[in-house]
């Protein structure tokens, strides 16, 4: 057995653990309860899911700003409230 706990699975009871118990305590009739292994594929899903939450959501701010940035420009260019001029260097001829 390389593991206390191949001892526990083989229904062997360790002797640190036989040294712990009453005088004129049977053995035989003593039964080890331990506690289940942790699950950790309720907390590994929960953070996934607030991650893809907080993701999911950043996503739709930005959508929704460039959406409204995109109608504030298209209205205020159509009313002539902003205008874009483009200088061109003259090209000068030899």
């Amino acid at each position: 057995m390389r593991y206390p706990e191949d001892q526990f699975n083989a229904g062997h009871i360790p002797a640190d653990l036989l040294g712990q118990l009453p005088p004129g305590t049977d053995p035989k009739q003593i039964v080890i309860v331990r506690a289940t292994p942790r699950n950790y594929t309720g907390p590994i899903l929960l953070a996934i899911t607030i991650t893809g939450g907080i993701a999911l959501i950043v996503l739709m701010i930005a959508v929704t700003l460039h959406i409204a940035a995109a109608a504030t420009v298209a209205v205020l260019s159509a009313t002539g409230g902003v205008g874009l001029t483009l200088k061109r260097p003259q090209h000068r001829s030899k």
